[in-house]
């Protein structure tokens, strides 16, 4: 699996980051002049232009090495949008891309540290943890930041999952933004991530994220999510700028068309 690779500090980019969807709407117009509009799913595309300034020879070397193996716009790859959250169905954890233990209910509608009415609560009914989690078809070895707002009616401990990775945090019973950044198995073309729920307690879910990158960033909403399957290079040569020693810049753009 080709993947477009991260930083040296485990970053996927650097800012300013462009992104640019566009959609397509198909028309059909009728003899007597009406006519009807229809999505057009198909004509979807996403474009990145990502600006990089003061490259190490070792992050550049990275770059060279993935633009050869892609051979400019010719291969597909797996791109992690830096700019989305790359859970699916981040607000909706009864969705079926997310898989809850076979004790854990999921009930919505629950009071959200924003003031809405869009939190989750996760009520563990087993003598046992569980666990509700989701599968990304991203590179396991790549370094992640797995966030979520969290609060239990009474201070409890649960633990954050990424991969075979296990990260125990208190939660009390205020709302506060938990987050944990690790690296799973670099052999790996899958990871999960998720949270496991103490037996006989509940937990208070709201704004699970997860991030190429190191840190968190403010919670982004979203239904299909940041992971592209089959992203292609829009350019079949990489123009690179020498700044100094071990200092280099170039601009890379990257599109995802769903007909491709």
């Amino acid at each position: 699996m080709l993947v477009y690779p991260q930083l040296a500090t485990g970053a996927l980019s650097q800012f300013p980051i462009r992104k640019q969807h566009r959609m397509r709407t198909v028309v059909n117009t009728a003899a007597d002049g009406t006519s009807i509009k229809l999505a057009d799913p198909n004509g979807e595309t996403t474009q990145w232009q990502l600006a990089y300034s003061d490259l190490s020879d070792a992050e550049l070397g990275a770059l060279e090495q993935f633009f050869a193996a892609a051979e400019g716009t010719l291969n597909g790859f797996v791109f992690l949008d830096p700019a989305d959250n790359l859970l699916a169905w981040s607000g909706k954890l009864d969705a079926q891309v997310w898989t809850p233990g076979p004790f854990l209910s999921v009930a919505g509608g629950i009071s959200d540290p924003f003031g809405g009415t869009q939190a989750w609560r996760l009520t563990n009914s087993g003598a046992g943890a569980q666990d509700i989690t989701q599968t990304l078809e991203a590179p396991a070895g790549y370094v992640y930041c797995f966030s979520a707002y969290m609060r239990s009616a009474q201070s409890a401990a649960t633990t954050m999952l990424i991969g075979n990775g296990r990260a125990d945090r208190t939660v009390s019973n205020q709302w506060m933004r938990t987050f944990w950044t690790f690296s799973g198995d670099p052999t790996a073309s899958s990871i999960s991530f998720g949270l496991e729920v103490p037996p006989t307690s509940s937990l208070d879910v709201f704004g699970l994220q997860v991030e190429p990158q190191a840190a968190a960033s403010a919670y982004k909403a979203t239904t299909t999510g940041g992971v592209y399957q089959d992203a292609r290079l829009a350019d079949d040569v990489l123009t690179i700028t020498t700044t100094g020693v071990n200092r280099h810049s170039c601009t890379v753009n990257i599109v995802h068309a769903n007909h491709l």
